[in-house]
């Protein structure tokens, strides 16, 4: 045997026999219990969160479920209906619940998308930190307070009636905040390889943004704008504040009248004859339904369009 082959990290180690002791293989008692100390705390918390959560869960499920498999909940309104009567559908609730959030979304997403690039592919300086710091300020404000402003500027100022555009609006600051901080998380994601790839070819960076940079955050992108819809969905203070309720079916947004499924459960909350409570259960599961139904999309959609490897 050469001195070579007794060299500390030779082939020796290699030919030791399994179970004999290597230096790396014991583990003091005491990391031990730290290690199953933290993996109790962990599951601790885990089922202390989940506590809640399976509780509304199952309290929305059990008393508004059976409104959902009432093939009229889906079709009619509750126009004609009253709390005394059993009957009656969400359709109309539905309906404006969508409508408020794709006007909302067709507003805010472009602005959000585009301050985003700019944070990520532009943004240097005391301007780029100015728009960080409001889109910080945009994401701590309560509904309530940007449904009061809404109010200010177009009811106090303009002297407009209380339409849901005007609810659309408030959500519009609402939303902004979410879509633009998941945009710029999934900007960052990608590889400046490919950023630097582009220029090498000669490439604009405007084009390189368009054609290399948002199709390889594309699914991300999506995702945020999901959750930002799922977001604004379930607010209800704009709604309260600037979009009277109906008991019809109304799609005009500058029409005065809006329902939405917040408001309808606003609507009946205090109402303590069972026909209008399990119409509130019914909304409430109806909503979370929908936000659910959100959520799977964007679980669906990350996963399709992720830049295959």
């Amino acid at each position: 045997m050469t001195a070579t082959d007794m060299t500390p990290g030779s082939n020796l180690s290699l030919m030791r026999p399994p179970g004999s002791p290597t230096g790396f293989d014991h583990r003091s008692g005491a990391r031990a219990l730290r290690n199953q100390l933290a993996r109790v705390v962990m599951w601790t918390a885990f089922a202390i969160a989940m506590v809640p959560l399976v509780w509304i869960m199952w309290s929305v499920v059990t008393k508004g479920g059976h409104m959902l498999l009432d093939s009229h909940w889906w079709t009619n309104s509750q126009r004609g209906i009253t709390n005394r009567v059993v009957g009656g559908g969400a359709v109309h609730a539905i309906e404006g619940t969508i409508i408020e959030a794709m006007v909302t979304a067709l507003m805010a997403v472009p602005v959000a998308v585009l301050t985003a690039i700019y944070l990520v592919e532009y943004g240097r300086g005391r301007l780029a930190r100015t728009v960080s710091f409001m889109v910080d300020i945009l994401t701590g404000i309560p509904s309530i307070v940007a449904a009061l402003f809404i109010y200010a500027v177009w009811v106090t100022v303009f002297g407009f009636q209380r339409v849901a555009f005007a609810v659309c609006l408030a959500l519009f600051l609402l939303m902004i905040p979410v879509v633009v901080r998941s945009t710029e998380e999934m900007l960052k994601l990608v590889p400046n390889e490919l950023r630097e790839a582009a220029y090498a070819l000669g490439v604009p960076k405007w084009k390189t943004i368009v054609r290399v940079v948002l199709p390889t955050a594309f699914s991300g992108i999506i995702t945020g704008i999901l959750l930002g819809l799922a977001r604004v969905m379930g607010e209800t203070a704009p709604l309260l504040i600037l979009g009277p309720y109906t008991k019809s079916i109304a799609t005009d947004i500058f029409g005065g009248l809006m329902p939405t499924l917040p408001t309808m459960i606003n609507q009946d909350r205090t109402e303590v004859l069972q026909p209008a409570v399990d119409r509130v259960w019914g909304a409430a599961a109806t909503l979370i339904l929908l936000i659910l139904l959100l959520n799977i999309a964007g679980r669906v959609i990350s996963r399709l369009g992720a830049p295959k490897t």
